[in-house]
């Protein structure tokens, strides 16, 4: 096993069986942890000494072996080595699972691994592991071609069977027709020979009677008739009696009987025709009613045909269909497992285990690629998805199907203890119950398998465990979450790791530093920038060691435990030598929440009395502290190179420009800013008297000075206007020093001034006086950047520290102080108030006549209401007294601004309701006047939400700065140059659009960046030189220089636009804003 603490790296991959069973000592088999009569770890439980070590150093668990001389020995009666109880932090164990379980995290995470592997829908996935669906496993492909044949030979045997039976019923049809059509036949023949016989006697009939009267004619040729003779057939008389017979009554008879011969003849055929006709139709309705017949049992059997074809169709594409990773439901796999037997369908883990072991990552990632390069959208993605997933399981030779768990690791029991408490009861890690579930179930389910217990039950029980794993792993990853006693979720192994309270964040990341402080802070008004006041009590316990190590080189002791006595009993000459150790040493100054760079400086410290740390004014908005109860951390940079980097990099006195925008972090603020508008202000009084003059600043000042000390002679001196008494603000004429660029030195230049700007400059470095104008805000945030630009940190530094004093000094001179009297409410608000309901109600008129919607009225009612409290807001600023504080504070920047007067004297105005809309209905007093309960009421929704939004937001904010360290952390200055000819274009119009009425803007987001071509004026002739050549930085002069051309647009390096292969060049990253110089190579920009 691994020497636990003994490694110099870490690597996270996927744990084979194999694996986690060399890391075990030994199987859990048993639920229980410890004997609650003995209080001894129960055997193959949880806590086993036999698997995890003993209890107590050097004894085994029944005590025949104790002391370090038996180390090592394996004791033959209880099986528990002889070592050190701290193996109890390393030894694991582990669990057989009786049935393979998924790892969550591969198939439940986001995306899910296990699902892009086996490229199946996370649902269908969760699906099979929790039971609700078969997945198929393994196809026999001789035994899937065996079925087709099955089926093709049962199509085959149940067609030939349909044909029999429909030749059967045709040859039963056939016969009966064939029957009666001969019988038909028959009869027509006989009949026609009957009709023959008929027609051949009457024929013979004819014949007969006609040769009788033949003879008769013979007989009495030439001779008269005897009696009539007449030939009956055709009732022809041939002679009457007495009528003479003559040749030609023979031919008579002759025709006559030729004609009946004829009808005869005719006759007997038309009869027999007749016959015959009848016959053929007969035997074509015989016909046509068994072709019917047949055709009625064709339709018969034609579907049962097609039925069977139909089948065996679908058979065969069911036999198709079934492939390997199909996916069934419950009733889809009883359906085919009853028909087919070539293909084996499971569910659970096991399933997706056996998928894994037949996965062939080679063959699917050379698939794969080919997919890539034929395919598009969004099939193409997930080829690139699953190919990066397989190429990542290639390079780190893990294999897919250790994502599913055959036997599960148990973490060291000294890292999921259980403690007795006073009161007798035992408090237990959450793990330990995780763990109890799934010996549990595991047992339960080795018990069912072995007794045979059915399908359905193993399958639950089977369910039961993977879900007892998964809370296990990450509870509440997936369904609801197991809870413990109180209802409370139990803390799963994901858990000890994940978040601000993981291992990761809070031990390893977050620990606790040695030499280090915490205390209240107080304003240190006499320190310079670069200090900070350490309580004496705190110093001497950071730098204990140095104070002793000193005490014994300096001889006040002969050792160390000497040394640490006389630090603890506070002996005089401590405090000596912890003045000199501190001297030179820097400490480091931390305000939570650290957001920015300048959340932790350096400082030098300077003993103090009391308990609190007393920090500079002016680093106060770095930091972002005030004093009304923050704390801040105090830490001690141990080493040498520790010390050299915070006294070079980390000292407040080099950090004075926000990395964000350049400007000073340091201006001074507030009262400073009051102080110094207040000394630098001018008055013209009417009682003045003319302009004095003097001959340089040290006259003026003498002269104020004696004037301040009233040192005015006598009352005619006094009472003279030349000599009136010289005040602050006051007018004067003098020559005074002020820096020529020219010349690079001082001359002297006659200025009208007041005694308040001389003594403001005297704080100025030479090469920027003379200031002669009021020092606002502005003013003196620009003082600041030039003295940087200038003359570098150092001055800066200096600069700052007089600006303070002088600011606090002459703020407190001043006794500038606001009371309720100097907010006058306008005379003219209630003119305003009444015009504006007035203008609301001509609205509210429109809108009950139906002539606007509710939106259009509510925005005019609003709009008027927003202009109203304007005007109001205005009047009252012109009431004020221009000399007076309340103005002062606004007007310098100090404090305040136009609206937070405007709802002092003027009116609150409109407020939001809770969702954020703006109630039409203004508040319409002020906080002079005092509020009526409703505007009240109606103004504390703003305040709450303000509260609600400022906690919200805080906790998006962190959780965003966090994603984007994660994705920025490697963004480095590596390149000087990456070469690129793209960039960003910056345009005046744009700059204007964003930054509204602020002067210089555009110059101001020039500076700093390097220009990506040539930039010339927009009148520039070809000859001409450019303002600025291409790759050169774009510096104060050369921006103002821009700037004056007239440059509507200017092409400029960019980070968005660098071609660096890693991190950005310092090119297209430019000026390093906190220091005012380029980037430096290696600076961490991201």
């Amino acid at each position: 096993m691994l020497e636990v603490n003994e490694f110099n790296a870490i690597r996270i991959s996927l744990a084979s069986p194999d694996q986690i069973r060399s890391w075990s000592s030994g199987e859990v088999t048993k639920p229980e942890t410890i004997n609650y009569r003995t209080l001894r770890p129960e055997k193959d439980g949880l806590f086993d000494e036999r698997i995890f070590g003993p209890t107590r150093d050097w004894e085994c668990y029944c005590g025949k072996y104790k002391r370090i001389r038996y180390k090592g020995i394996i004791c033959d009666k209880c099986g528990v080595e002889v070592t050190r109880a701290k193996v109890r932090r390393e030894r694991m164990g582990h669990i057989q699972l009786a049935s393979p379980v998924s790892h969550i995290w591969f198939f439940k995470g986001t995306p899910s691994r296990l699902g892009i592997l086996l490229d199946m829908s996370p649902r269908n996935l969760e699906r099979i592991l929790y039971f609700a669906l078969y997945v198929v496993t393994h196809i026999d492909e001789h035994q899937r071609e065996k079925a087709l044949e099955t089926i093709e030979a049962d199509v085959e045997s149940k067609t030939r069977r349909l044909d029999q039976t429909i030749g059967d019923r045709t040859g039963a049809i056939e016969a009966r027709a064939n029957a009666d059509i001969q019988r038909i036949r028959t009869q027509t023949e006989m009949r026609v020979r009957q009709q023959e016989e008929q027609l051949a006697a009457d024929t013979e009939a004819l014949t007969t009677a006609a040769q009788r009267v033949k003879d008769q004619l013979e007989e009495a040729q030439g001779k008269p008739a005897p009696k009539d003779i007449v030939f009956k057939p055709a009732e022809l008389t041939l002679a009457e009696k007495g009528t003479p017979i003559t040749r030609t009554m023979l031919t008579q008879l002759q025709r006559s009987l030729q004609k009946q011969l004829d009808t005869l003849v005719k006759t007997g055929r038309a009869e027999e025709a007749t016959t015959r006709t009848d016959a053929d139709k007969k035997i074509a309705d015989i016909r046509a009613r068994a072709d019917q017949d047949l055709s009625v049992v064709r339709q018969e059997i034609a579907p049962d045909v097609q039925i069977v074809r139909d089948e065996a169709k679908i058979r065969r594409d069911e036999v198709d269909t079934i492939k390997w990773m199909q996916t069934m439901t419950e009733t889809e796999y009883r359906q085919y497992a009853d028909k087919y037997r070539f293909f084996r369908a499971q569910m659970g883990a096991e399933a997706v285990l056996e998928i894994m072991r037949q996965l062939d990552l080679e063959k699917l990632s050379l698939q794969l690629q080919g997919e890539m390069r034929t395919t598009q959208g969004q099939r193409r993605k997930k080829s690139i998805k699953r190919l990066r997933l397989m190429k990542a399981l290639l390079r780190s030779g893990a294999s897919p199907e250790w994502m599913i768990l055959t036997i599960l690791p148990v973490i060291p029991p000294d890292l999921r203890p259980m403690v007795q408490l006073d009161g007798g009861r035992f408090a237990t890690s959450d793990l330990n119950d995780l763990y109890r579930r799934v010996i549990n179930r595991n047992n339960r389910l080795k018990r069912l398998l072995e007794l045979g217990a059915p399908e359905i039950i193993i399958r639950n029980e089977k369910r039961m465990l993977q879900e007892a794993v998964d809370a296990l792993m990450d509870n509440g990853r997936r369904g609801r979450a197991i809870s413990g006693t109180g209802n409370h979720k139990l803390k799963s192994l994901s858990d000890m790791l994940r978040g601000k309270q993981g291992r990761f964040r809070q031990n390893l990341l977050g620990k606790r530093v040695d030499y280090s402080g915490r205390s209240v802070i107080v304003v240190g008004n006499d320190l310079k920038l670069h200090e900070c006041g350490l309580p004496k009590k705190m110093a001497l316990e950071l730098f204990k060691p140095f104070v002793m190590r000193q005490l014994v080189e300096k001889g006040f002791a002969h050792n160390i435990k000497s040394a640490k006595r006389i630090v603890e009993r506070v002996r005089p000459e401590v405090w000596d030598v912890l003045e000199e150790v501190i001297k030179d040493h820097p400490v480091l100054l931390n305000r939570a929440p650290t957001l920015h760079r300048l959340g932790i400086q350096a400082f030098m410290p300077v003993l103090v009395e009391g308990s609190a740390i007393q920090i500079h004014p002016l680093v106060c908005f770095a930091f972002n502290a005030d004093f009304d109860g923050d704390q801040m951390a105090v830490h001690v940079p141990l080493s040498r190179a520790a010390q050299d980097e915070a006294r070079r990099m980390m000292l407040s006195t080099a950090n004075l420009l926000s990395p964000s925008d350049g400007g000073p972090v340091v201006a001074p603020t507030q009262d400073m800013i009051l102080g110094c508008y207040y000394l630098t202000l001018e008055r013209e009084d009417e009682d003045m008297g003319p302009v004095r003059s003097f001959v340089d600043e040290r006259e003026a000042m003498l002269a104020y000075d004696l004037d301040q000390m009233d040192l005015v002679g006598t009352a005619e001196v006094a009472s003279d206007r030349r000599y009136a008494r010289l005040k602050l603000h006051s007018p004067i004429q003098l020559t005074v020093g002020t820096w020529d660029e020219a010349t690079e030195s001082v001359v002297e230049q006659d200025v009208r001034t007041t005694v308040g700007r001389v003594i403001f400059n005297q704080i100025l470095p030479d090469r920027l006086r003379f200031l002669n104008r009021t020092m606002n805000r502005t003013a003196l945030r620009e003082l600041v950047s030039d003295c940087y630009r200038v003359l570098g940190p150092g001055e800066t530094a200096h600069l700052v520290d007089g600006i303070k004093t002088v600011g606090f000094h002459y703020a407190t001179r001043g006794g500038m102080t606001i009371a309720v009297t100097d907010i006058k409410v306008p005379e003219e608000k209630p003119k305003l108030l009444a015009d504006a309901d007035e203008s609301v109600d001509k609205i509210d008129q429109q809108f009950q006549r139906g002539l606007i919607t509710e939106d259009e009225r509510y925005e005019r009612v609003v709009q008027i209401w927003k202009d109203t409290t304007q005007a109001v807001s205005d009047r009252m600023m012109e009431n004020l007294d221009p000399t007076g504080a309340v103005n002062m504070m606004t007007t310098s920047g100090a404090r305040g601004n136009k609206g937070n007067i405007g709802q002092l004297g003027g009116m609150r105005g409109l407020m939001a309701d809770p969702t954020g809309r703006i109630i039409d209905v203004p508040v319409r007093s002020n906080f002079r006047e005092g509020m009526t309960v409703l505007e009240y009421f109606i103004s504390t929704h703003g305040a709450r939400k303000g509260l609600a939004d400022t906690a919200l937001r805080t906790a998006d904010s962190g959780y965003l700065t966090r994603r984007l360290v994660d994705v920025a952390q490697d963004v480095i200055t590596r390149d000087d140059d990456c070469g690129t000819e793209e960039g960003t274009w910056i345009t005046r119009a744009e700059t204007e659009e964003f930054a509204g009425t602020e002067p210089d803007a555009f110059r101001r987001r020039l500076i700093g960046r390097f220009a990506a071509g040539p930039v010339s004026a927009p009148d520039a002739k070809k000859k001409d030189a450019p303002i600025v050549e291409r790759n050169v930085e774009i510096d104060e002069a050369r921006a103002e220089a821009i700037d004056a051309a007239g440059v509507a647009e200017v092409l400029v390096r960019s980070p968005l636009t660098c071609q660096s292969r890693h991190g950005v060049c310092r090119h297209c990253y430019g000026r390093n804003l906190a220091t005012g110089d380029l980037v430096a190579t290696g600076e961490a920009v991201g």
